[in-house]
């Protein structure tokens, strides 16, 4: 178990749609301020909150931004490595709550019984289940889970309300979102006549990961033409080659990592109660 110091991230340093914005509002500030009132009508003060979403959308972001915004939260984070201490992750949350329980990837512990293997596996899936089930209604604990692949996931998990309540799409940035990342990432850039609009254009279908990185490629080319800080319309048409390349690569990453924790709970089971 680790101690982080996470990110302090304002409302200003997400760019989602209005729309996204407004469901994170609804469904997580706006409830987490009227949980007393909630509970004190018969409600429930826990939630399962899940984001998902291409890679690179930016849902870590979005959860570093959430947990900045509600300080009076202990947050405990699990990742892959330790989904296997389920048990004593959930226990640690309702000492600390109000809590905030952070499982990245759920869909590596959360995953279709049809795509499971091993007995191992299922355990951490039962398990995982059964924890959630055991919050009490008066819970002050809020799970958010962060996924790539939501058609994966065990569907006694992600469409059973009382576990996950709340499905929420972190999207691929549309083109006025496009337009406020490029000039973020390049805020220190002077885009040349119509070089912002064509950046805007040419990363359709791109992620916030993708823009960051070709913005900083721009950066790199100005520097290395002796022009710095101007970016060009030819610069951008030079930097901004389809972003199905990126995306790609990242879901070709994406399988390598689950196809090792999968084999490995595979070799494991022999090994498992």
């Amino acid at each position: 178990m680790r101690v982080h110091k996470l990110p302090a991230v304002s409302r200003n340093d997400v760019v989602l749609s209005k729309a996204t914005m407004t469901q994170l509002d609804t469904h997580i500030f706006d409830f987490v301020e009227c949980r007393e009132e909630l509970k004190r009508l018969g409600h429930s003060g826990r939630k399962g909150i899940l984001l998902h979403g291409h890679p690179g959308t930016g849902k870590t972001h979005v959860v570093h931004y959430i947990v900045a915004n509600l300080p009076e939260h202990t947050t405990v984070l699990v990742t892959a490595e330790q989904m296997l201490d389920m048990e004593e992750y959930f226990t640690l949350a309702r000492v600390l709550q109000p809590c905030i329980m952070v499982i990245e990837d759920v869909d590596l512990v959360g995953r279709s019984r049809e795509d499971i293997s091993g007995q191992k596996a299922e355990t951490r899936l039962n398990r995982l289940l059964n924890e959630m089930d055991g919050l009490g209604e008066d819970s002050d604990i809020l799970i958010i889970m962060t996924t790539n692949r939501v058609n994966s996931l065990e569907g006694a998990l992600a469409a059973r309300s009382g576990r996950v309540d709340v499905v929420l799409e972190i999207p691929l940035p549309d083109d006025d979102c496009r337009e406020r990342l490029i000039e973020r990432y390049g805020h220190a850039l002077n885009f040349q006549g119509e070089a912002l609009a064509e950046a805007v254009a040419r990363s359709k279908g791109g992620s916030a990961a993708y823009l960051k990185e070709r913005v900083r490629r721009l950066a790199q080319r100005s520097i290395m033409g002796g022009v710095s800080p101007l970016v060009s319309r030819e610069d951008v048409e030079v930097v901004f080659s389809g972003p199905e390349v990126v995306l790609n690569s990242l879901k070709r990453q994406e399988e390598t990592v689950r196809k090792h924790i999968i084999e490995q709970d595979d070799e494991d089971d022999s090994g498992c109660c």
